[in-house]
């Protein structure tokens, strides 16, 4: 479809808001009104759609009565749900894999019948001990994938073939989100996925910020797109600001709006437009306030899409490659 920056779908992330309320009580179990209470700040903002974001709510573990009244909820507050994100149960993790499989399945039936378009998921796993003493989780290392196992590798890429073509029968893409250490852990191994897979409606999500906030040697942001954005069918956006000191290899990171972190969005639109993507846009923010930086990233946003439909969109990865060199 062809979008101009006016109707272009970007979504909030509702990572900002736990899933559990201040109660103990799980967001799961809540009444209608709490969730009708949290998606009224992400209308307030401005956003008019919702990344559903399972660490929030479970859209696949809800009973269909339920179901009914969040999309009910969505209604009255007039939000679409254009994706619905999974986060932290991977399909590769070899003690609950086969259970977020499971799992998976049971979301993608839940997202279409909200009528969503993209499932995002990623191979990441749930928060080490360490990583939830930390400032930002990302500076203690979590669980990893063995990249060089040609048996985990291959378990994994069934595992996601099989997740795509339930995708393909309920009309919905799957992206799949890069995160340090695991199978989509660089741009090179990402991009080897995916033509592994060899499914039209599964792609990648490149969320290079995962990659960018790590204090430790990270490839170029642009080499990064250059080979992730031809294989993109749906983005998460965030930017953090990095400083390298060459002398004590010394790295420091820090969330920051789109604008002012290192990765040059402007230039990164342009590319991905100028290669046919036309997919919905997440945006995301760790730290202070995440919805209302998301919501200024998102305005943002709309300052560099096309005002006009793309006319014949470019389909080389070369061209990108001449881009951001």
């Amino acid at each position: 479809m062809a979008y101009t920056a006016e109707t272009w779908p970007i979504a909030a992330a509702l990572l900002q808001f736990p899933g559990t309320l201040r109660d103990g009580s799980s967001v799961q179990d809540a009444p209608v009104e709490s969730w009708v209470e949290t998606l009224s700040e992400v209308g307030r903002v401005g956003f008019d759609n919702v990344d559903l974001t399972d660490s929030w709510l479970r859209i696949g573990d809800l009973t269909p009565a339920r179901h009914a009244e969040f999309a009910s909820a969505l209604r009255h507050l007039s939000l679409t749900v254009p994706a619905v994100s999974i986060t932290r149960r991977s399909v590769a993790d070899p003690v609950a894999g086969t259970e977020n499989l499971a799992y998976a399945h049971r979301t993608i039936d839940a997202a279409a019948e909200l009528g969503a378009g993209v499932l995002s998921i990623g191979f990441h796993q749930p928060l080490t001990a360490a990583q939830r003493e930390q400032l930002w989780f990302w500076n203690a290392a979590g669980a990893a994938d063995d990249v060089d196992d040609p048996t985990a590798w291959a378990r994994a890429v069934a595992r996601i073939s099989e997740l795509g073509r339930h995708a393909a029968d309920a009309g919905l893409l799957v992206s799949i989100e890069l995160y340090e250490d695991t199978f989509f852990g660089t741009a090179d191994s990402a991009v080897r996925f995916i033509e592994d897979v060899d499914l039209p409606n599964v792609g990648i999500n490149p969320d290079i910020g995962n990659l960018l906030r790590l204090h430790r040697p990270v490839e170029r942001w642009q080499d990064m797109l250059a080979k992730t954005l031809p294989y993109a069918n749906y983005w998460q956006v965030k930017n953090y600001t990095r400083d390298e000191d060459p002398l004590t290899g010394a790295i420091v990171t820090t969330p920051a709006p789109l604008e002012l972190g290192v990765v040059d969005y402007r230039t990164a639109i342009r590319d991905a437009v100028a290669l046919g993507f036309d997919g919905v846009i997440t945006c995301e923010h760790y730290g202070g306030d995440g919805l209302g930086i998301s919501a200024r990233n998102m305005r943002y946003l709309r300052t560099l899409l096309p005002s006009e439909p793309a006319l014949g969109a470019v389909q080389s990865a070369d061209v990108l490659k001449e881009h951001v060199g």
